[in-house]
């Protein structure tokens, strides 16, 4: 009988323990998705392990309730932001710096492309005609660019590495894309700096690869994961879980590129002419971006008057949400 009721009392104790974990677990869930997170996207590679993520049903396995909102462009994207109508977005350390400026407190969290210089191509070509040989061709050349984006701030420092003063680096604002591509391969301009899958048509079309930032021996293209304060303050669960999820699926992505190319070429929108060679990007696990190189940004947005004073490593970068 004594054997009968210790039996009996380890049983509801497991039952007990069980129970109890199960509710945690389902405590925990439950949790999570009262904190919805809307993350603003555009149709580009940053964004593809979201897709990914998506596709595969990870938001919903790791209890998050996640909505991805598009844009049809940074700065649509960038103003919703701004009016509180997204949690976070995919975008640039110059594009954070203004939000901040702007009044639209932020944060930095993992970087989505640009761990290393391999991650996320900006390539410097010249026109189909042009018979620049070196980068010091360039000197006093206009460039075709957007100004005061990273598309420019690419172009200055690498051009910079190459031994060229800013009095030598020219540059003309062209800032939709695709006219850059369609007047640099029909030599209206001489030379122009473009992301790729562009920088891979361009190329494809004639135009010739004079720098190439994935060859370079610094690191000056990194695009991040940022997220408004309040959100932060708010959803941090939510978000620091969103960004493990961010880094499994590019894994997944890194390590299985075949199996997602339908999804490469339909949400990154690789053009046609070059959608069967298009090399799929490679994710490294989340880590925020060096000091050095978010500085690197801050003083030159102070040096083109587009900062009146720096912001702090700390007043952008969030290290707690990874």
């Amino acid at each position: 009988m004594k054997k009968i009721l210790v039996l009996t009392a380890v049983l509801l104790l497991i039952v007990s323990s069980l129970t109890g974990c199960k509710a945690q677990e389902e405590k925990g869930s439950a949790s999570l998705d009262s904190q919805p997170l809307k993350i603003g996207v555009l149709f580009i590679e940053d964004n593809l392990p979201l897709f990914v993520a998506e596709a595969e049903g990870q938001f919903k396995q790791a209890g998050l309730n996640v909505e991805l909102v598009p844009f049809p462009s940074a700065a649509e994207r960038d103003a919703a932001m701004q009016a509180g109508q997204i949690d976070g977005e995919a975008a640039d350390i110059i594009a954070a710096c203004l939000l901040k400026k702007g009044g639209t407190d932020v944060r930095i969290g993992p970087i989505t492309l640009g761990v290393t210089p391999q991650e996320g191509r900006f390539a410097l070509l010249g026109s189909p005609d042009s018979e620049f040989k070196s980068p010091r061709d360039l000197a006093g050349v206009e460039i075709a660019i957007s100004e005061n984006t990273i598309i420019e701030y690419v172009t200055d420092k690498l051009l910079a590495n190459e031994g060229l003063t800013r009095d030598q680096i020219k540059k003309i604002s062209i800032p939709k894309m695709p006219i850059r591509v369609q007047m640099l391969v029909n030599n209206q301009v001489k030379a122009a700096l473009l992301p790729d899958p562009l920088a891979s048509l361009a190329e494809k079309q004639g135009a010739r690869v004079i720098l190439d930032d994935t060859l370079s021996d610094i690191n000056v293209s990194q695009v991040v994961l940022l997220f408004r304060k309040e959100s932060i303050d708010t959803k941090k669960e939510a978000i620091s879980n969103l960004i493990e999820v961010y880094g499994r699926a590019g894994q997944m992505l890194t390590q299985n590129p075949d199996k997602y190319r339908p999804l490469l070429i339909d949400k990154a929108k690789i053009p046609e002419p070059v959608k069967d060679t298009y090399k799929a990007p490679t994710f490294s696990p989340p880590q925020v971006p060096a000091r050095e190189d978010v500085l690197n940004v801050v003083d030159w947005m102070v040096e083109k008057g587009l900062l009146e004073e720096p912001f702090t490593y700390e007043e952008l970068v969030d290290e707690s949400l990874i």
